[in-house]
This record gives C-alpha cells, sequence and structure tokens, in this order.
C-alpha cells in the first residue's frame, strides 16, 4: 500500500510526518529510520512543505524519454548532469528567473529517492536502493545550455537557484515503471505522458550512475522529462502531477 512522507516547517523546526487523507501525522526520526507518530496531527492546509528530502547531491537524466528525443539520436545509455542542492524549492516556493537567463523551461519528472548506500550496484541491488518517488520540475535555461552563448557546462542552465522544484511527498508502494506524468502550464496541459516510455528504466539508471558515484540516502535522480517544453515567463503557474505520487505546483517570477 502506498505511503506518503512530507517534510514540514513549524515555528520550531523541521518535521518529518506521513500524510493522509490531507492531514499530517508528525513522526520521530526521518525518512529513512521513521520512529513512532507522537500523536500530533495538522491539516494539510496549516503546514508549509519543504523539499521532502535533505540530499548530498541531485543527478539528472537528458534525453530519457522517446518523445523528448525531437529526432536526436536514442542515448545508449543515460546521460547524466548534475544539480545542486541549492537549486531545491518546496511545493508553493517560486521559481525565480535569474538575471540573463533569456529561455527558462519546465521540464516536469518523475524523481527517485534513493534509501540506501549504493555503489557499483547490479540492477536488482539498484532497483532495491529506491525508496520511494516524488514529483520534480527540472527548470533549465535553453540558452546558458545549447543557444548561440551556451556555457562549456550547465552549471547554470540547470543548477540556479530555485530549479529544481520537489515535492510534495515521497511516496512508497508504487509502481513507478507505469505512471502517468502530466504537466500543465496556467492550467492547460504542456506535458502528458507515462513512465513506461522511460529510455533507460529507474533501475538502469540507479545501476548506471553507482559504478562510479557512491549514491547516499536522500540523494534525488530527477529522470528526464517526456514530450516538448517551453519558455515561462512571470507570473506563470507550473504544475507536475504523477498520478499516484501528487502534484507539485510552484508560481512563477
Amino acid at each position: 500500500m502506498p505511503i506518503q512522507f512530507v517534510r514540514f516547517r513549524t515555528a520550531a523546526a523541521a518535521h518529518f510526518g506521513m500524510l493522509e487523507r490531507d492531514v499530517v501525522h508528525e513522526m520521530e526520526g526521518d525518512l529513512f529510520a521513521p520512529g513512532p507518530r507522537t500523536g500530533r496531527t495538522l491539516p494539510l492546509a496549516d503546514v508549509v512543505l519543504l523539499p521532502p528530502c535533505e540530499p548530498s547531491k541531485i543527478i539528472g537524466v537528458g534525453l530519457n524519454y522517446r518523445s523528448h528525443l525531437a529526432g536526436r539520436k536514442e542515448p545508449e545509455s543515460p546521460e547524466l548532469f548534475y544539480k545542486p542542492p541549492s537549486s531545491l524549492i518546496g511545493p508553493g516556493e517560486a521559481i525565480v528567473i535569474p538575471p540573463g537567463a533569456t529561455d527558462v523551461h519546465f521540464e516536469g519528472e518523475l524523481v527517485l529517492v534513493i534509501g540506501k548506500r549504493v555503489r557499483s550496484a547490479p540492477r536488482d541491488e539498484a532497483a532495491a536502493a529506491i525508496f520511494g518517488v516524488t514529483c520534480g520540475n527540472d527548470v533549465s535555461d535553453r540558452g546558458w545550455q545549447r543557444g548561440e552563448h551556451k556555457d562549456l557546462q550547465w552549471w547554470r542552465a540547470k543548477g540556479c537557484d530555485t530549479f529544481a522544484p520537489l515535492g510534495p511527498a515521497v511516496v512508497t508502494g508504487v509502481d513507478f515503471n507505469n505512471l502517468p506524468i502530466k504537466t500543465m502550464v496556467n492550467g492547460v496541459v504542456a506535458q502528458d505522458g507515462s513512465t513506461s516510455d522511460l529510455i533507460h528504466d529507474c533501475a538502469s539508471v540507479v545501476s548506471y550512475a553507482s559504478q562510479w558515484i557512491t549514491l547516499l540516502p536522500g540523494d534525488l535522480i530527477y529522470t528526464g522529462t517526456p514530450g516538448n517544453t517551453f519558455a515561462l515567463k512571470p507570473g506563470d503557474m507550473v504544475e507536475v502531477e504523477i498520478a499516484g505520487v501528487g502534484v507539485l505546483l510552484n508560481p512563477v517570477r
């Protein structure tokens, strides 16, 4: 049965909890060593949700949906890049278009949350290391990524502050290899796909990355985006919806 874990802030501190029918049940411990419930419950509408985990690193996968290739060659192995943890924001926080950015796009994505240390893992071990999944938006400036004056690396294109919206909950117990994923901008569907269209599935991506990088509990992998994207403007509202996982909403300013 799916379980939804959230991380939220009160006046005193950040806490973890389980989300059940729009009620947050505070719990002791953390995401990977949960303790008993404290007995305190709060309506979801009354809490400020934070990014549901605190990663040591964030990895993204490029060109991982067939519908996103647009005539480009299908990669033989996952094409990986980094996003810094400082780019993370939670549900409801604003995506800020930074100075000099001219072509900032949304990319609605399924995000894997690693639950155990994994290194040089075969496929079955890699699959077992995935604790759960959540919704993400791999915000990207196309000018810095591939424009006429593009950067050598994607440090700005993918890594600016606010370029990694995440949440609202980490969900366990779902078949993340076959989930409908949809992105809406101002209530209009902009992307509509399924994780079954991934070129390199979740276990394959984790196994591949672990051959060179030690993955730790809380690390994130943005698995790629389906379909097409377009530029955002201040005042837009972006929603990433994954069936059985949740809806991530972020305004743009």
